[in-house]
């Protein structure tokens, strides 16, 4: 029996209030890559007015963020496993805080860069252990719904950079993006400080041996007594500890507690089950940022700009526009992860992506041929409004079931380590694409630069159909036995099959 069958085939009658209190603390972690990514995307164009960089000089601090985050994701991961996953997040804000204060009083590129380089630091530490924690945390009838909240956090926080950018616009040009970067502190130390009032996972807790706080937290995130007699049950068996077992405080093998030997059963000796996890995870990671979302995000104004429109201040509205739908669209899609699935909502998502994507390269290489001063009206309308189709397409799957479905799928020994991994390429992509997006423009033209960002969406809605399984219903503990075969669409047929059946009841 695993935890889910004590909601399975009906509703629960409203969400756990406490796993909803714990998910949204740790979840605003996320809220400062989203206001970096956002920020920038505006700042930018006064820090090139006022410091007289290149293109290529923005490109390479507008990216850069992400590779930084690099180093703060592969160390997050070992780091959780050792001090837990509630201080990682103390650790997370306190860097990104030191970071924004530097980008705010940086006075040259040099500085700018470096506070960018700490702040992304951070940004890697959030990124791997929002997920993480909401996941280990949230009951299955509502994990989907609750694991999607660091993405949530993620478009509040560029929704609210782009605010930033328009409140801040009027000030004289050496301090209206000094405060914009700057401002990013604020919220930074603000959650080093609550995080701490937060319980500590539950499956961390067990992993340590600490069975009776384990019981303690399980008692308060479950839908029923059941259901937290059943996970403890569940995570002991993970973690390798006797059922029967209860005692609060037992002895654990510090190899599996701290984390060591995983990089070995992960890259070097995995099995079936977890090379397919590996596959699946580190696809989704990879191609949510291969779709070009970076390049919408940060570059948006340039974008705008290409499209026909002209002063800055209906650059910086549009922008604000992008944040608007994408925002909405995150809170629209955290109300149907638990009930249609992770898998028909990400394979709807790239479908939505691939047609936005061709008609932006469309409308983008229409202008592209036409005079600045000639270029269609129906044209510019195409390349907005196909903007905002993509960031919505993106933002109901691609978004946040890369947090949901890469935190759900790991075992419990592997999961912290996993996800650090995934979060990795998922950052290194995402710097790529926002270091070499600029170029990558003026090489094909923008409407061809989304030309190939459609190719590469197409590619990942094909990989997805094919390996992908559901894990809607499924304990965290119970989601390893769909995985060892690279045939997704196969277990989901299955699973509709049986689900049919079901619904039809016995044959007479």
């Amino acid at each position: 029996m695993a935890d889910h069958q004590f909601t399975e085939g009906k509703k629960p009658a409203s969400h756990n209030k406490y796993a909803i209190s714990c998910t949204v603390l740790a979840s605003m972690t996320s809220i400062l890559m989203g206001y970096d990514i956002g920020v920038m995307s505006g700042a930018a164009l006064y820090i090139k007015e006022e410091l007289r960089i290149t293109d290529v000089q923005l490109e390479i601090m507008s990216g850069m963020i992400n590779l930084c985050a690099l180093v703060g994701s592969a160390m997050a991961g070992k780091t959780s496993d050792l001090v837990g996953r509630r201080y990682t997040m103390v650790i997370a804000g306190a860097i990104f805080f030191a970071g924004a204060l530097f980008m705010g009083f940086a006075p040259n590129y040099a500085l700018l860069v470096f506070g960018r380089f700490v702040a992304g630091v951070g940004i890697g530490f959030a990124l791997v252990i929002a997920p993480v924690y909401a996941a280990e945390v949230a009951p299955s009838s509502s994990r989907g719904f609750l694991t999607s909240f660091p993405e949530v956090f993620i478009n509040l926080g560029i929704l609210l950079g782009y605010v930033s950018n328009v409140a801040f616009s009027k000030l004289p040009l050496h301090l209206g993006w000094r405060f914009m970067l700057g401002i990013g502190a604020i919220p930074s130390a603000f959650l080093a400080v609550v995080v701490v009032a937060m319980p500590e996972s539950p499956r961390w807790l067990v992993m340590q041996g600490r069975l009776g706080e384990a019981k303690r937290v399980l008692g308060k995130t479950s839908d029923s007594p059941q259901e937290a007699d059943q996970r403890l049950a569940d995570i002991k068996d993970a973690a390798g500890i006797a059922s029967e077992c209860q005692d609060d405080v037992v002895k654990v093998n510090a190899h599996r507690s701290h984390g060591e030997g995983v990089w070995r059963e992960l890259l070097i000796s995995p099995t079936p089950t977890v090379r397919h996890v590996l596959i699946a995870v580190l696809s989704i990671n990879f191609f949510q940022q291969a779709s070009g979302i970076d390049a919408v995000v940060l570059y948006s104004p340039r974008i705008f700009e290409t499209a026909g429109i002209k002063t800055a201040e209906q650059k910086l509205l549009a922008t604000v526009a992008v944040g608007v739908v994408k925002t909405l669209a995150i809170l629209v899609a955290t109300f149907f992860l638990d009930k249609v699935g992770r898998r028909p909502l990400l394979l709807s998502s790239h479908g939505g992506m691939v047609v936005s994507l061709l008609l932006l390269a469309s409308g983008l290489t229409v202008v592209d041929h036409h005079m600045k001063d000639n270029v269609p009206q129906w044209a510019i309308v195409v390349c907005v409004a196909t903007v905002l189709f993509y960031v919505a397409f993106f933002s109901i799957g691609s978004g946040p079931i890369v947090w949901v479905y890469g935190t759900e799928v790991w075992p419990l020994r592997l999961r912290a380590q996993g996800a650090s991994l995934a979060v990795a390429l998922n950052r290194v992509t995402s710097g790529i694409i926002g270091m070499t997006f600029l170029s990558l423009a003026h090489a094909l033209t923008t409407g061809g630069a989304f030309f190939l960002f459609a190719g590469i969406t197409t590619f990942s809605f094909i990989l997805y159909y094919l390996i992908l399984p559901e894990t809607l219903g499924k304990s965290l503990e119970e989601t390893a036995s769909l995985f060892g075969s690279l045939t997704g669409w196969k277990a989901a047929a299955k699973e509709l099959e049986m689900k049919n059946k079901a619904e039809k009841g016995p044959q007479v």
